[in-house]
């Protein structure tokens, strides 16, 4: 099979720890899958996994037709990487950075040469090509970080938390930058940052103490659940027409989770009695809530994987 597939994939250490457990999903070829989750949620030790790095305890995976624990050689050529700490080397140019990954993957040199030129056009880079790289802004250095990998034959991308540290103008340019790039690739991402996924993603996994609790597109999700729209009513509500719905009050108001034929009927009540109501789509962190049951918080946002 082309694309990813993982069947009841887990990670078990000294005996108890589950740091995933029995992970299965599949994705295709080519387009955006972002997996999303809580500080430990076993999102790092899926891609180390899945990039060879780290063996499973139970379980298989293949990536393009190869699997992960029998034919790690073949798995690495189809796939590159790049992790949440990894950073540019300051003395290097992102020619020099690029060039070097290539060589290092076995290309010659004409080859990578023509590589490196192709990859950072691909990216709008290409003027910073002999630039040294501490030089560069935030933004552009993880660029270089993505030109790298893209300048490889690998068909599928893992990026770990790849605008973590990033300003928003610098977030948003490389969320347009990776938008361009799926329908030619599989780019498999992790990221704290709700919006992103939902910005990005054509597949979303939830992730939860290695457990995968929810996959799907967000229409998907936003069915399974029931819940396609969010009503928040922006005043002190408390009549009967809320009776039966799952409420999250916050400060002067409430926010109520609903299906298309209840938000209908709810949204027709509060209009007949005048109370002031926003009415929108279900967002990720809607769905992340009550799948988690508790939201993402900034400690969570600030860190990774920990030692998983």
């Amino acid at each position: 099979m082309e694309g990813l597939l993982c069947k009841n994939l887990s990670k078990i250490y000294d005996g108890k720890i589950h740091a995933l457990s029995k992970v299965s999903f599949e994705f295709p070829s080519h387009g955006i899958f972002a997996m999303i989750g809580r500080n430990g949620a076993g999102k790092t030790t899926l891609i180390r996994i899945l990039s060879t790095e780290l063996m499973p305890s139970s379980g298989s995976a293949t990536i393009n037709g190869f699997d992960i624990v029998s034919e790690p050689k073949k798995v690495r050529e189809a796939i590159a990487i790049v992790p949440q700490e990894a950073r540019a080397i300051p003395w290097l140019t992102p020619r020099q950075t690029i060039l070097c990954y290539l060589l290092y993957r076995g290309f010659p040199y004409k080859d990578a040469a023509r590589r490196v030129k192709e990859s950072l056009k691909k990216l709008g880079i290409e003027r910073h090509e002999n630039t040294l790289n501490r030089k560069l802004s935030g933004g552009t250095k993880r660029k270089v970080m993505v030109a790298t990998v893209l300048a490889s034959e690998a068909k599928v991308i893992f990026l770990d938390e790849p605008t973590t540290g990033l300003d928003p103008i610098s977030r948003a340019d490389l969320w347009a930058m990776l938008s361009g790039l799926k329908k030619d690739y599989l780019i498999f991402l992790t990221t704290h940052y709700l919006e992103e996924a939902e910005y990005l993603a054509d597949s979303i996994g939830i992730m939860d103490n290695g457990r995968l609790l929810a996959i799907g597109s967000m229409d998907e999700l936003r069915r399974r659940l029931g819940q396609q729209y969010s009503i928040r009513i922006m005043q002190s509500y408390k009549p009967k027409a809320l009776k039966g719905f799952r409420t999250v009050g916050f400060e002067g108001g409430h926010q109520v989770m609903a299906s298309e034929k209840k938000a209908f009927m709810l949204s027709n009540k509060l209009i007949k009695e005048k109370v002031k109501f926003s009415i929108n789509p279900a967002s990720l962190e809607d769905v992340f809530y009550t799948v988690v049951k508790r939201p993402i918080t900034m400690e969570d946002e600030a860190g990774g994987d920990g030692e998983w």
